[in-house]
C-alpha cells in the first residue's frame, strides 16, 4: 500500500473538440466465449470520429485495437464474439442493430476496411482488374448509376493460370481474349503509385508483393470512397520506403474525398508520422484520447508514458530503453480497479478497487485514471 507518485503537470496545447463526430461510439461493450471461459475484449470504450481526421489507435497486443475495429464494420467472428451492450452511430444509424441486409450495403461505400494481411482480402480466382471493376459495379449499383456490366474472369497469360490452378488445387477457367479494364479502375492503380497499371490488372493477387497487394487494397478504397477507412496494421508487414508511400497514400485519400482514417498500430513512431489525433487503448479500455502533437508532448496516463518511453525518439544512443514491467492481463480474469494498476509504479490505494472513468483533463485531451482526478 504504496503513496502516489507524482507525474508531470498538465499542460496546455491547443485547444480541442470531439464534436461533429461521423461515428458515434457509446458504451460499446464486445464479449468472447471460449472453451477455457468468457473474456471481455472491450469494455465500454466512448469514442467520437470527427470528419476528415486520421485517428490513430494504439495499445499493446491484446489490449482490443482489431476488436474495436471489426466491431464498427460488424466483421466480428459470431460466435465466439457478441456485442454485449453499447451503441455504434453511423449515417443516422445504430449498426449495433441494423439487420445485415442493410449493414451489406454501408459496407464499402460507408464504412470500409483494409487489413494487415490484404492477400487475405483479395479473391485468389480473380484478377486485380476484374476486382476493382466489381468494386465500381457495386458502388455505382448502390448510387443508382449505370454499371460496367456482369463480373467475369478476367484474362490470364497462360503461365499465371496454371500457377493459381496449381495454388489452388482446382481447375480455373481457360484464358480468354484480353478486354478492357474501366478507366477508373486503371486511374485508381496509378494514384497508388503503380507504374503500369495496365499490366497490374491483369494478375492475380498471389503474383503481386506484399507492397504492391497493399497498394491495391488502398486503391480499392479510393474507388469507394468510404466516409471512414478503418486500416488494421496496413504496414507493419512492409519495408519503411514502401511503409511512408502507404502512410502518404493514406493522407491523401482523407485530402481528397474527405474521409475519416482509424489507423490501428502497435508501432508509436508510425503513429507520430500520421495521426492527427491519437486513442490510447489498453485491456480493451480507451485509458487517453488527445491531439497527436498535445499526447506526445505531455502524456497524461502512466500507460502512454510507458510506450513513449519503451520506444528510441533520438538518433543517438543518449538514454536507455524503459519497458512496461509485466504483460497486458488475461481478460478471463482481470484485475479490479484500474487494470493498469499491476504495472504502474503510480498505482495507489484507491487504484486497486476502483475503476477510473474517462474525464477531460485539458481542452480535448481525456484521460482515464485517478491521478488526473
Amino acid at each position: 500500500m504504496g503513496e502516489a507518485k507524482t507525474l508531470p503537470a498538465a499542460g496546455g496545447g491547443e485547444a480541442v473538440g470531439f464534436g461533429d463526430a461521423v461515428l458515434t461510439i457509446k458504451g460499446l461493450v464486445v464479449k468472447y466465449n471460449t472453451f477455457r471461459g468468457e473474456l471481455t475484449a472491450l469494455g465500454g470504450v466512448d469514442l467520437n470520429v470527427r470528419r476528415s481526421r486520421i485517428i490513430a489507435i494504439v495499445g499493446e497486443s491484446g489490449c482490443g485495437k482489431s476488436t474495436l475495429g471489426l466491431s464498427i464494420i460488424r466483421l466480428l467472428p459470431v460466435p465466439p464474439a457478441r456485442v454485449a451492450g453499447g451503441e455504434i452511430h453511423f449515417a443516422g444509424k445504430n449498426l449495433v442493430e441494423l439487420p445485415e441486409s442493410q449493414m451489406t450495403r454501408l459496407r464499402g461505400t460507408g464504412l470500409s476496411m483494409i487489413f494487415q494481411e490484404p492477400l487475405s482480402s483479395l479473391d485468389p480466382v480473380y484478377t486485380v482488374g476484374d476486382q476493382l471493376a466489381e468494386t465500381i459495379r457495386v458502388r455505382d449499383e448502390r448510387v443508382g448509376k449505370p454499371s460496367y456490366g456482369p463480373f467475369r474472369v478476367a484474362p490470364a497469360p497462360e503461365e499465371s493460370h496454371r500457377t493459381a490452378s496449381r495454388l489452388l488445387g482446382a481447375r480455373l477457367p481457360r484464358p480468354r481474349a484480353s478486354r478492357k479494364y474501366p478507366d477508373e479502375a486503371i486511374k485508381a492503380l496509378r494514384e497508388v503509385q503503380i507504374s503500369d497499371p495496365e499490366l497490374v490488372a491483369a494478375k492475380y493477387p498471389h503474383e503481386l508483393s506484399g507492397g504492391m497487394a497493399q497498394r491495391v487494397m488502398i486503391a480499392t478504397a479510393l474507388l469507394e470512397k468510404p466516409s471512414i477507412l478503418i486500416a488494421d496494421e496496413p504496414t507493419s508487414a512492409l519495408d519503411v520506403t514502401t511503409q511512408a508511400q502507404v502512410l502518404e497514400l493514406m493522407r491523401e485519400l482523407r485530402d481528397e474525398i474527405g474521409a475519416s482514417v482509424l489507423f490501428i498500430t502497435h508501432d508509436l513512431a508510425v503513429a507520430a508520422q500520421i495521426a492527427d489525433e491519437v486513442v490510447v487503448m489498453y485491456a480493451g479500455e480507451i485509458v487517453e484520447h488527445a491531439e497527436a502533437g498535445q499526447l506526445f508532448s505531455n502524456p497524461m496516463h502512466p500507460y502512454t508514458e510507458g510506450l513513449l518511453q519503451s520506444f528510441p525518439r533520438k538518433f543517438k544512443d543518449e538514454e536507455k530503453l524503459k519497458a512496461i514491467p509485466g504483460d497486458v492481463p488475461d481478460l478471463r480474469f482481470p484485475p479490479s480497479g484500474c487494470k493498469f494498476h499491476p504495472r504502474c509504479t503510480y498505482a495507489f490505494d484507491r487504484c486497486r478497487v476502483e475503476l477510473p472513468l474517462a474525464k477531460e483533463v485539458s481542452p480535448g485531451h481525456r484521460v482515464a485514471c485517478f491521478l488526473r482526478q
